[in-house]
């Protein structure tokens, strides 16, 4: 017996609904709380009367009370021996509250993965806190505290001149910028930030090392991050365009390193092509069955 024309409808109505299937993005979201990484001195203070501890909560609800006001803030607590000085610095592209909402993270953060240390720093995607007692030991602004390069490699040539270009421009704008620049050049994405408190000929030096560091480790890496004391760099390649940025896609984009920025893009495709071929498979089966019992008559 032929297929019937209801039976032909149904089938069509189903590969229409299935072409028309969409693919729903699973992506992990990112946020300025996430954390980058974190620095803890190794000596622990002695605190048998709770004066530090008690020093360092007075820091703590001073940093934190001043993030819903600035961008950048430092200042220091207790008095002789038990002085803590402290600063926190949000990312340039955001507001107060999301300013306020990352540091109001950090002090909890700090206790928890340093615990009672002399000196310690928790770097956030959005923002970043430090302190240090009197007395510690002091580094150099263009020490090494973090980087990290992605995983991929940008195949062909080309790649790292464009990205070199843009290295310049960010080197040139983040000192008529005053201490923070983003620029976009060929499907390159960079952002650049100095410690508030650093004039603007020491933070272009500072983001020339930076710069120099991740043209040497990161080499042809689709995205890397150096994060030096007194400044950071970032960089992103796009192959399909540079995406329209906002305060928190920013970050988003200037925090993620090798393929992240593609997983949540791979993700749903693998999954939404799993959904569909399930699908498909209902819709065949579906159909067998009722030619089936169509024959069957």
């Amino acid at each position: 017996m032929g297929f019937s024309s209801k039976h032909f409808s149904l089938f069509l109505y189903s590969l229409i609904f299935l072409t028309n299937l969409e693919l729903i993005p699973l992506a992990k979201s990112v946020s300025n709380t996430d954390l980058v990484y974190k620095g803890c001195a190794k000596q622990a203070f002695s605190d048998p009367n709770g004066v530090y501890s008690q020093t360092l909560s007075a820091l703590f609800s001073s940093l934190v009370s001043q993030s819903s006001k600035a961008r950048f803030f430092n200042t220091t607590s207790g008095t002789g021996q038990s002085t803590i000085s402290g600063l926190f610095q949000c990312r340039g592209d955001l507001n107060n509250a999301e300013c306020y909402n990352c540091v109001n993270k950090l002090p909890q953060m700090a206790n928890s993965l340093c615990g009672k240390t002399v000196a310690a720093r928790v770097q956030l995607l959005g923002c970043y806190l430090l302190y240090e007692v009197s007395g510690f030991a002091q580094i150099s602004g263009y020490d090494l505290l973090y980087k990290t390069c992605g995983s991929t490699n940008v195949a062909g040539v080309g790649f790292q001149e464009r990205r070199d270009t843009a290295f310049t421009v960010l080197e040139n704008g983040v000192v008529s910028g005053h201490g923070f620049y983003t620029t976009s050049y060929q499907d390159v994405y960079m952002l650049a930030q100095c410690e508030g408190d650093l004039g603007d000929s020491d933070c272009g030096e500072c983001v020339k090392s930076s710069v120099q560091r991740a043209q040497v480790e990161c080499g042809s890496s689709i995205s890397g991050q150096v994060y030096l004391h007194k400044c950071f760099i970032s960089y992103n390649y796009y192959p399909n365009g540079v995406p329209r940025r906002s305060s928190s896609s920013s970050s988003s984009s200037s925090s993620s390193s090798g393929t992240g920025g593609n997983t949540g893009k791979t993700v749903a495709i693998i999954l939404g092509g799993a959904a569909g071929v399930g699908f498909l498979v209902i819709c065949l089966l579906f159909t067998r069955n009722l030619m089936k019992k169509h024959e069957d008559f």
